[in-house]
């Protein structure tokens, strides 16, 4: 299928085998400009590799990921791990995609994020929300239209997991990228996304898809109100019925 403007990425049929048998796919989906997407789904039903694949770091078997803009740095990958550079300082990890034409970027989104003021520090220094802060704005400075996000915040506490989503978000208004997120939480993908895909066991394929209704600013109040919780029941009867 050809890729269209109105498309950031286009997954096209694949799928990914290991260990001689089938793990993944075939599955197809697209992401749209500022849209962001979540994938759900059990364990080992390959949505690490979906996302792999998406980035470009994966050779499906078959099928491809087809960008519509190939350009150094338009795709952002933000792992499960912050995986920084333990010998460059705050914002040296920060700036580490971009040219000296983007310093602006990379000062205003540190501001945005609340590490400014850590700046100067060594990533041993940063708590484990601030690690992840970092590893957003780096990938962001480099003003992807594509970022990747493999369960990013699975390792926090929820409190910081709660902070950091609405720093996404906030990120997310200023630069209007489209976004993959990979995640085990039910609750994050319908506080995050604007469309939930739900993986079978694996081999993964895309067995339902949700529209998410909540438009405009989202606040920790959604969280608690009946029509979210109506909308992650619905997606936990469904990964029920196709794990």
């Amino acid at each position: 299928m050809a890729i269209t403007t109105r498309t950031v990425v286009h997954v096209d049929g694949i799928s990914h085998t290991f260990g001689g048998a089938l793990a993944l796919g075939p599955l197809t989906f697209a992401v749209h400009p500022s849209e962001i997407v979540a994938v759900v789904g059990p364990s080992g039903c390959g949505k690490t590799p979906l996302v792999r694949i998406s980035a470009g770091l994966l050779e499906p078997t078959s099928g491809a990921a087809i960008h519509s803009d190939r350009r150094p740095g338009s795709v952002g990958y933000v792992f499960q791990e912050p995986a920084l550079l333990a010998w460059r300082r705050v914002a040296d990890n920060a700036r580490l995609f971009v040219t000296r034409r983007d310093e602006p970027i990379v000062e205003r989104l540190l501001r945005v994020s609340g590490l400014a003021d850590h700046a100067a520090k060594w990533p041993h220094q940063l708590s484990g929300g601030m690690k992840m802060r970092l590893a957003l704005v780096r990938s962001l400075a480099a003003s992807p239209d594509l970022l990747l996000m493999d369960e990013p915040f699975g390792a926090l506490d929820q409190i910081t997991r709660h902070r950091l989503h609405d720093e996404l978000l906030s990120l997310h208004v200023d630069q209007r990228f489209g976004a993959v997120l990979v995640t085990h939480a039910i609750d994050e993908a319908v506080y995050l996304a604007d469309r939930i895909l739900v993986m079978s066991g694996a081999p993964g394929r895309i067995v339902e898809e949700f529209a998410v209704p909540f438009a405009g600013r989202r606040t920790n109040e959604l969280r608690y109100s009946p029509p979210f919780a109506e909308l992650c029941g619905t997606i936990a009867a469904s990964l029920g019925r196709h794990a």
